[in-house]
């Protein structure tokens, strides 16, 4: 079935890579509208996969990744709209140069062709991830999980009627509708079909992609985000920041799951900090300094440094040194997004300058590292590879490049 699956997809691209910017906009515009005129129906095949989770058990914080209602549908429509106003990242002149032999080379951006998308249960990422694939002349086949199937197959069967209606193959976007482990595999060693890998999850999907796969993988990175609060901070502002990080989408990847408060300052940062995540029913996990400040933390285990929990935990620890923030971000980081609070800009730049990841903030919450935030129109995913892409990746992450070559006549 994925064979067939990969064949009309690669029909679908030969289409895709020559599609005028006019008619991707437009077919983006058509799909969003189709979105909207569909809400009732997108909502009601979501309503069975959130009775399926809720039935087995599903975490609130998941529940809510799984949710869709008329606002999201909405915000999910406005958001391909703006991919669609953005540049086109196809077609643009890279270099241009001319050799001694008088060969004129010019190197210009290309679609990548067909990419695989592998995500959870987060029915937003089927559209964001066709919107972006879309503008930037690809093709996409996606492969959802089973927790979210109703509402992808109802997003990608609103989407491919609305791309027939625009002139533009319908199979530019095509679902695996096999949610088995044996598909996803599948998926991922389709070296003739499709060109490159991109997996959405957590830390056990991306690893069992990165392991499996024999197309080329961008990975996109679980974030276990960290904020330090350095002995410079403004504590209000420190106290802003870890809440907003922390309880604003606790299930995201941006979010915060960890904080390090330097000794000068947690006695007086701490229980300020504590007292607002408390009220969002925030548990914090701390070391044997937290404790002694925090009469309501739980001692956090070796387990609990470096780990995503993607809910209402935070684990928090003391250092001595900005250094020793440092060393434990570089140590249990996943290179995702780093945030200090300080007002010593020496403090800020050491930081910014050494701490090795796709984003690195200086008094601003981790949950800006997202495609919409940079103004991206959406995002795929957040890679936290170094190769072809780093952060957010977008339009022009979703471009290879070709070079053209114009001569007259020369012969090597």
């Amino acid at each position: 079935m994925l064979i067939e699956l990969g064949q009309r997809a690669k029909a679908a691209a030969r289409v895709m890579a020559t599609a005028s910017t006019e008619t991707k906009n437009a077919a983006l515009h058509n799909i969003a509208d189709a979105l909207i005129a569909n809400t009732e129906q997108l909502l009601s095949s979501n309503q069975l996969d959130m009775e399926e989770g809720r039935k087995n058990g599903m975490s609130k914080a998941l529940l809510d990744r799984l949710q869709l209602d008329a606002d999201r549908i909405k915000g999910i429509a406005d958001s391909m709209k703006m991919v669609a106003q953005l540049p086109d990242p196809v077609g643009r002149t890279l270099d241009d140069f001319t050799c001694s032999n008088g060969l004129h080379i010019i190197k210009v951006s290309v679609p990548i062709g067909v990419i695989g998308i592998i995500f959870e249960a987060r029915p937003n990422v089927t559209a964001d991830s066709a919107a972006l694939c879309l503008k930037s002349g690809n093709v996409v086949i996606l492969r959802g999980g089973s927790d979210a199937i109703h509402s992808n197959t109802a997003i990608c069967n609103v989407m491919r009627a609305a791309l027939e209606q625009s002139h533009l193959p319908a199979d530019c976007v095509q679902l695996v509708e096999d949610t088995s482990r044996e598909s996803a595999t599948e998926l991922m060693r389709m070296n003739r079909y499709v060109d490159v890998i991109i997996p959405r999850g957590g830390a056990g999907l991306i690893h069992a992609v990165i392991e499996n796969a024999t197309v080329p993988v961008i990975e996109t990175g679980a974030g276990t985000c960290q904020i330090y609060v350095d002995k410079a901070a403004n504590i209000d502002m420190a106290v802003r920041i870890i809440d907003n990080a922390k309880t604003s989408r606790p299930s995201v990847c941006n979010a915060a799951e960890c904080m390090l408060i330097h000794r000068d300052i947690a006695e007086r940062a701490l229980p300020q900090i504590a007292k607002a995540l408390e009220a969002k029913k925030v548990e914090i996990r701390g070391d044997a300094e937290v404790m002694r400040l925090l009469a309501n933390a739980k001692p956090a285990q070796e387990s609990d440094w470096g780990k995503e929990y993607n809910d209402y935990i935070i684990a928090a620890r003391i250092v001595n040194s900005i250094e020793e923030a440092i060393d434990y971000i570089m140590t249990y980081g996943t290179g995702h997004s780093e945030c200090i609070v300080t007002d010593d800009e020496e403090a800020a730049a050491l930081f910014l300058n050494t701490v090795d990841a796709a984003a690195v903030y200086h008094n601003a919450s981790t949950r800006f590292t997202d495609g919409g935030e940079f103004g991206m129109g959406a995002e795929i995913g957040i890679s936290t590879q170094k190769l072809h892409a780093r952060g957010p990746l977008g339009l022009r992450e979703l471009t290879s490049m070709k070079y053209k070559i114009y001569g007259k006549g020369q012969v090597r």
